[in-house]
């Protein structure tokens, strides 16, 4: 039945449709995206684990993205007016959106266990990055921020923007003096 079925020509239609499919799927799931640059400065922060994209490779080889100050301004930078637990008043940070750099190193997991440079470490959703206007502050009201004053990285949610956010678990979630990002 099927030979009788593709003599009459009543399956080229789909024959051409299945191979693009195939085709289409092939080259989105093999085709590697084009490695990102490396860093010239010095590497504020490491993304590995279920990423796609990056620029190095960590000790077991597997990929990972190393970013500097300047590939994450070129993201662009958002600017967040909040209080927090740690400081005196509204604060003013400034930094790239979370969800800008899992775009760019194409994480493709469902959690993020960020890491700090004294090894305090967090999980925290992916989705809370879509949700929320999450940043990797790096300045703290215009002054760049360092190791001594929880820099040069400190994820802050936008507390002030929702009451739900302001809670122990979003702030523990706020990792300061982050070093590494592990996408799982």
């Amino acid at each position: 039945m099927l030979q009788g079925w593709l003599r009459m020509g009543r399956a080229r239609p789909w024959l051409a449709l299945l191979i693009v499919a195939i085709l289409m799927c092939s080259i989105q799931s093999g085709h590697a995206a084009e490695p990102l640059p490396a860093p010239r400065g010095e590497v504020l922060l490491t993304v590995g684990g279920e990423i796609g994209r990056g620029n190095a490779q960590d000790a077991s080889g597997r990929l990972e993205a190393r970013l500097d100050r300047a590939m994450l301004e070129q993201l662009g930078l958002t600017e967040v007016n909040t209080a927090t637990p740690w400081h005196s008043g509204t604060m003013r940070f400034e930094g790239v959106l979370l969800r800008a750099v899992l775009g760019l190193v194409e994480a493709r997991g469902s959690n993020l266990l960020a890491t700090a440079h004294n090894e305090y470490s967090a999980t925290l959703p992916v989705s809370d990055a879509a949700r929320y206007n999450v940043i990797l502050a790096m300045k703290l009201n215009g002054e760049t921020m360092t190791l001594r004053d929880k820099g040069p990285l400190f994820i802050i949610y936008p507390f002030d923007s929702e009451k739900a956010l302001q809670n122990d678990m979003t702030y523990i979630r706020s990792v300061w003096q982050l070093r590494h990002i592990d996408v799982r």
